[in-house]
């Protein structure tokens, strides 16, 4: 289970958000939505252990757990909101460099799997810095199918994606949550879940 507890945050001088509370069970969604600024990013961030919230708790199994938290950055896959590729490698080199941040010994056979899932077999050996914002994005999300990490979190994951993109995503997420993961997404668009419960955050 994923607890946040009155949590706050500011940048500078300005709150962007205070007495969050929400918890979710394996199996479940929470999408973030609210403007540019509203404070989207810092909350993935807060619940990812790589921020730290102004007030308040995050818990993770029913323990506390503070930024850097070793067994809650172990659990924890963050995709944040650029695609974070390296120009100089091919779509398959970075994939499997991404996927690598994350699971240990992932093999070339899973990662050509993941790319054709992603419909990007035909690109996987152009360097990054020809493909097109939307190829951008899901050599990105191609890591969703070699996480095995129990905990999402997913900033404006469906940014340039055409349909077929999203319906992909939303597949992954699907299974995800079908096995008893749990996502927290920040997101202006819908996406279609198939499996799970999902919920809906504001932050204005």
């Amino acid at each position: 289970m994923l607890e946040a507890q009155d949590l706050a945050a500011r940048r500078g001088d300005a709150e962007l958000f205070a007495g969050l509370d929400f918890a979710l069970e394996p199996g479940s969604a929470l999408f973030v939505r609210g403007p540019n600024g509203s404070g989207k990013t810092t909350l993935l961030r807060i619940l990812a252990g790589i921020a730290q919230a102004e007030a308040g708790e995050v818990r993770w199994c029913g323990r506390p757990v503070r930024p850097f938290d070793p067994q809650l950055r172990a659990n924890v896959l963050f995709i944040g909101h650029a695609p974070a590729l390296k120009d100089e490698l091919t779509t398959e080199e970075n994939l499997a460099s991404l996927a690598s941040l994350h699971e240990a010994g992932v093999n070339g056979d899973a990662v050509l799997e993941a790319l054709g899932v992603w419909a990007l077999t035909r690109q996987r050996a152009l360097p990054a810095r020809v493909l097109s914002q939307g190829q951008r994005r899901r050599t990105s999300l191609a890591r969703l199918q070699l996480a095995s990490r129990p905990l999402w979190l997913l900033d404006e994951p469906a940014t340039a994606l055409d349909d077929t993109g999203a319906a992909t995503l939303g597949g992954a997420l699907a299974a995800h949550l079908g096995g008893g993961g749990i996502a927290v997404i920040a997101t202006h668009q819908d996406l279609p879940l198939t499996a799970g419960v999902s919920r809906s955050l504001r932050l204005e």
